[in-house]
C-alpha cells in the first residue's frame, strides 16, 4: 500500500468514526491514532533499512574493486618474480 493509499484509507476511517456515537468515537480515534503512529514508525524503520542496504551495497562494491585490484597487483608481482633470473634471489 502506498503512502497516498494509506492516507486515503485512514481519512475514510476517521470519517466513519465521526459518524459513530461520541462514546465510541474516542476509543476508536485513540486506536486509529496509535496505528498511524505505528505506521510512521514502520516507514522510518524501512527508510533506515533501505539506507543501510544502500551503504552495504556500496561497501561490497568497494571491497570487490579492492579485491580485483589486489589480484591484478599480485599477478603482476608474480610475473615479475618469475621473469627474474634464478641467481638474483
Amino acid at each position: 500500500m502506498s503512502e497516498r493509499e494509506f492516507q486515503n484509507q485512514f481519512n475514510k476511517l476517521l470519517e466513519k468514526i465521526n459518524t459513530l456515537p461520541s462514546d465510541q468515537q474516542n476509543k476508536l480515534k485513540e486506536i486509529a491514532s496509535e496505528n498511524k503512529g505505528r505506521h510512521e514508525q514502520m516507514k522510518k524503520t524501512i527508510t533506515e533499512l533501505q539506507d543501510s542496504l544502500d551503504y552495504l551495497r556500496v561497501s561490497v562494491k568497494y571491497l570487490v574493486f579492492d579485491l580485483e585490484a589486489t589480484r591484478r597487483e599480485n599477478k603482476q608481482l608474480r610475473s615479475l618474480l618469475e621473469r627474474r633470473p634464478e641467481g638474483d634471489a
